[in-house]
Formats: structure tokens, sequence, C-alpha cells
């Protein structure tokens, strides 16, 4: 793969957006446009249930560049595959959807270099951010990052937000190693880097308006906390018990 001094490889994992898709590329290529870095954003599209892969491709941005695959994986796959395929020699990632608010990749790509990071994640925790996001959802947060402290050590506040920048070393080092597909990948991301030396790990602040819709049952919560608790549980277990993530 190419080597390029401050070029940025962003990766969107994409499912089920067919509807917004176009305007979220949009927004975010106005907001790298703004950056001194020369970029490329890499749209996979996780399951070709509906026309998301049509219409990222129907896009006439030079420098976005799609992929897709039928069967949906989950979001951790998806910004897997994405990176495999990355050029920069920094290499992120953003949700689609626009909950996070897109010109915050500035933001986390100046700390990046001030600090000169191995890992910046945006934080909902961060005392700067602005976040408008449920109360339950808050004490979640709050709770699994007690939780993935004890276990891993990891010293960061808010793992999960969709927004996150990784030298290139970084991922040629981690990557191979990953196995989560789903929610839990952020987790495992973050872990085995720290595990593998990479310690240079900060937060910076996001802006962030969750579209809470009342309607979804809380039981898709539910499932999705019991479904990443299994998952970090078992990061756990290749971590400290049979030593997977060593053997690579």
């Amino acid at each position: 793969m190419e080597n390029k001094k401050n070029f940025v490889s962003l990766i969107i994992p994409a499912y089920k957006q067919e509807k917004t898709i176009a305007e979220d590329l949009l927004k975010i290529k106005e907001a790298l446009d703004q950056l001194r870095y020369d970029y490329e954003i890499i749209v996979v599209v996780d399951g070709k249930i509906d026309k998301t892969f049509e219409k990222v491709k129907k896009l006439a941005f030079s420098k976005i560049k799609v992929f897709g695959y039928d069967t949906n994986h989950g979001k951790g796959y998806a910004i897997r595959y994405g990176m495999e395929r990355a050029r920069g020699n920094i290499v992120g990632f953003i949700d689609s959807g626009m909950d996070i608010d897109p010109n915050g990749l500035s933001i986390l790509l100046e700390r990046f270099e001030w600090n000169d990071a191995d890992i910046i994640v945006g934080s909902k925790r961060h005392p700067e951010s602005k976040v408008v996001y449920p109360f339950e959802r808050r004490v979640i947060s709050f709770l699994s990052q007690v939780f993935i402290r004890i276990l891993f050590g990891l010293n960061v506040r808010d793992t999960q937000v969709g927004m996150k920048f990784f030298k290139r070393k970084v991922i040629k080092d981690v990557l191979p190693r990953l196995l989560v597909e789903k929610f839990a990948f952020d987790i495992e991301i973050l872990v085995v880097a720290l595990h593998l030396g990479y310690s240079k790990i900060f937060e910076a602040p996001i802006e962030l308006h969750f579209n809470f819709d009342k309607s979804i049952v809380s039981q898709s919560l539910i499932s999705a906390i019991l479904k990443t608790l299994w998952d970090t549980l078992g990061i756990f277990y290749r971590l400290k018990i049979i030593h997977y993530y060593d053997k690579i």
C-alpha cells in the first residue's frame, strides 16, 4: 500500500442508508475539503440490502471509493474491510448517519498531530464536547467505561464514539489480530493497540446529536448491550487467558 505524508484515509461504514447517504457524504467531503490534508473517502456498504451502494456509486466525487458485499456482517467488519484498502498514513473512520458533526474531524486531526498520537478518539465525555444524548445511554456509557477500565486498564472515558484516527503503523500491527465484527470492535482495536505498546491514546471533543427514536423498543438496546458485553468478555479471554493477540 502507498504511504503518503499527511494523507488521510477515512472509512465510512454504511448499512441501509439509502435515504441519507448522499447528503451525509457531501457534508463529510465539505468538512475534509477545509483541511490541509489530502484525503480519500472509503465507503463500505455492509450488506447490499437496499440502494445505498447504488446511491454512492452515482456520486461524482473523485476522492470517494465505494466497496460493498451482499451479506451484512457488522460495523467492525466493515471498518476492517475499508482499512485493509486504505492508502493514508493516517487512517480513521466516522459513522454514517450524521449523529456526529463531521466538522469535528478537523479537531481530532489537529490534536492527533499536536500530541503525536498513536490514536485519537472522539469522546462524548470530553469536557469540551457538546452532546445531546438520552440519560439512560449516558448511564450505560459511564458504567461500561468503568467496566472496561477494570478489565483492561484502558484509560479512555469513551470507547464507543464512531470517530477515531490511527497512525498507519498501528493499523498495520493491530488489524490482523482483530476478530470482533460488531459493536465491541472499538473496544478490541483500542485494547489490542494498548497491549502492543501503543499507549499514546488521546481523547478529543465532539458534537453529537443522537437521533433517538422513542418508538424504538428498548429491547433492541438491551440486545446490543448484551452482545457487546459478551464480545468484551471474549476480548478479555483472548487477551488474558489464551494470549491470542500475542501469537500473530
